[in-house]
């Protein structure tokens, strides 16, 4: 017999569990719903010291106490923090740990991360919960859980059912660092992916693509990944589909990421369009790769090169990658073929492509990177072979948060805004990135500046509907956008699809931001 100890999320206790917790023992299973110490009447009452040694203490007097030789620990969001310290503590007791929908906190992480309000977020890392008003963050109203992750699939009378019996969550819970040995590191794990909520096996394994060092564990084989179609809250949701994915991966079943050690990483392959080398120069953390002595001889007769720039000073195009990416991934962007093919194509255009490297590490990272390329743009600008007045900024994949402060204020020299299968809204899990990242609420601002956006017609269906959200809010308030569909194209197209519809979209892409750059 299995025994499953399952262990909620913030603001809530073992009653959360109910359902999925009946459909296990109806199939044979044990089932432990964990209230932990502060987290409602079943479990004990919260003091001022409550803190995530508090519930690592609350799982393991538990664990100690059953019967069974080993145990199935799952944790829910904030609940993988208690459930990875346990089983770091008693690694001989536990068969497996399952993430539900929850992240891979490490040693020294805090789930402050899991708090979606940026400003709460501030304020408790500089301080403890010893600070009298600090000492418990009260749980959301009923119209604000969406902040906290996805509601998608629950019903009304389940939505008001956690509302009603959540509580407060002690405040030295979620500002404690996790501390692990490393133990836990080799356990049996499965993580469980709530698509509705931004998650999913495709996104995990571009992660582990791009050679993140992060990520590499979760290539070995005691690694396993399910996906559910729903949102956040899934044991609300998707009761039955939830424990029978439990029981599913306690057997050791699910998908397994595999590294291709023979294939060259999708990012790394060559760009679809075979261009001539430029020359290229670089400084500090971007490129600039140069028109040179000869334009583009094959540009349709509306765009034509002009020959008085051949020496400059010429407009410029900058473009911003994606993430995150670890700083130790080698190459890094500025010198993936997918980017330097696309500096060399504006290159043959007529202008100054730029490549960079910003610092999005992490979903923290939003904001340093946004200072990254708020620098390397004043550079380029102050650059007297650029035509300062003349610059397009053109962003991709999940980079395409980073729009949203050149939307909101864009400046008289900017003349385009260029977007490529870009994400263009956190993701409901991604709490850590403020609001200031909406290119949907900036584009409002943008009056009626030029935006040309790449969509392809496969994008991961999360993905998808943030570019939907930004095109409904562009025809609501107006907006320039000029929208150029790639059919059967995929995320990170130019570097796996060199078919002709996939060139001529990106000659296409290319060939408007050069327009408004001319105009």
């Amino acid at each position: 017999m299995t025994t499953f100890i399952l262990v909620a999320g913030a603001h809530t206790g073992g009653w959360i569990w109910q359902e999925v917790a009946a459909r296990l023992r109806e199939s044979g299973a044990r089932a432990c719903p964990v209230t932990l110490t502060g987290m409602g009447d079943e479990g004990p009452a919260a003091g001022p010291g409550t803190d995530l040694e508090t519930h690592i203490d609350d799982l393991l007097r538990l664990i100690d106490e059953l019967d069974e030789p080993e145990v199935v620990l799952v944790g829910h969001c904030y609940g993988i923090y208690p459930v990875l310290g346990a089983a770091d503590r008693r690694p001989e007791r536990i068969a497996r740990v399952v993430h539900l929908d929850a992240g891979m906190p490490q040693h020294g992480d805090q789930a402050l991360t899991l708090v979606p309000d940026e400003a709460v977020r501030e304020r408790l890392s500089r301080r403890t919960g010893a600070d009298g008003d600090d000492r418990l963050i009260p749980p959301p109203p009923l119209d604000a859980w969406q902040r906290w992750g996805s509601v998608a699939g629950i019903p009304s009378t389940a939505l008001t059912r956690l509302t009603q019996n959540s509580v407060a969550q002690p405040v030295g819970t979620l500002t404690q660092p996790l501390r692990l040995t490393g133990a836990v590191s080799a356990l049996p794990s499965t993580g469980v992916l709530c698509t509705g909520n931004g998650s999913s096996i495709a996104m995990v394994e571009g992660l582990v693509a791009l050679g993140d060092p992060r990520f590499q564990a979760l290539t070995e084989p005691r690694v396993t990944f399910f996906e559910l179609d729903t949102g956040h809250w899934p044991m609300l949701s998707r009761a039955d589909e939830v424990a029978g994915t439990l029981l599913r991966a306690a057997a050791g079943e699910g998908h397994r990421v595999t590294a291709a050690v023979s294939e060259q990483p999708a990012h790394l392959r060559p760009f679809l369009l075979d261009l001539p080398e430029r020359r290229r120069e670089r400084i500090g953390r971007v490129d600039l790769h140069f028109p040179g002595d000869h334009l583009a001889d094959d540009l349709p007769a509306e765009l034509p090169a002009d020959p008085s720039k051949a020496e400059g000073p010429w407009p410029a195009v900058v473009f911003v990658h994606g993430g995150p990416v670890h700083p130790d991934v080698r190459p890094t962007p500025r010198d993936w073929p997918g980017f330097v093919g696309y500096a060399r194509l504006v290159a043959d255009l007529g202008a100054v492509g730029v490549t960079l490297d910003h610092r999005l590490h992490d979903l923290a990272d939003y904001g340093r990177a946004a200072e990254d390329i708020a620098e390397a743009v004043d550079l380029v600008r102050a650059d007297p072979r650029v035509d300062a007045d003349r610059v397009a900024l053109w962003f991709f994949s999940a980079g395409g948060l980073l729009s949203a402060d050149w939307l909101a204020a864009p400046p008289p020299w900017l003349r385009c805004v260029a977007a490529s299968y870009p994400v263009l809204a956190p993701m409901p899990n991604w709490g850590s990135v403020g609001s200031r990242f909406r290119p949907a609420v900036a584009l409002r601002s943008a009056r009626r500046l030029p935006v040309v956006l790449t969509r392809v017609e496969l994008e991961r269906a999360e993905i998808a509907a943030t570019v939907e959200e930004f095109l409904a809010a562009a025809k609501e308030c107006d907006a320039d956008v000029e929208v150029i569909d790639v059919p059967l194209g995929r995320h990170g197209f130019e570097t796996t699809d060199h078919s002709e519809r996939a060139r001529d979209a990106v000659e296409r892409a290319a060939r408007s931001v050069w327009g408004h750059l001319r105009g």
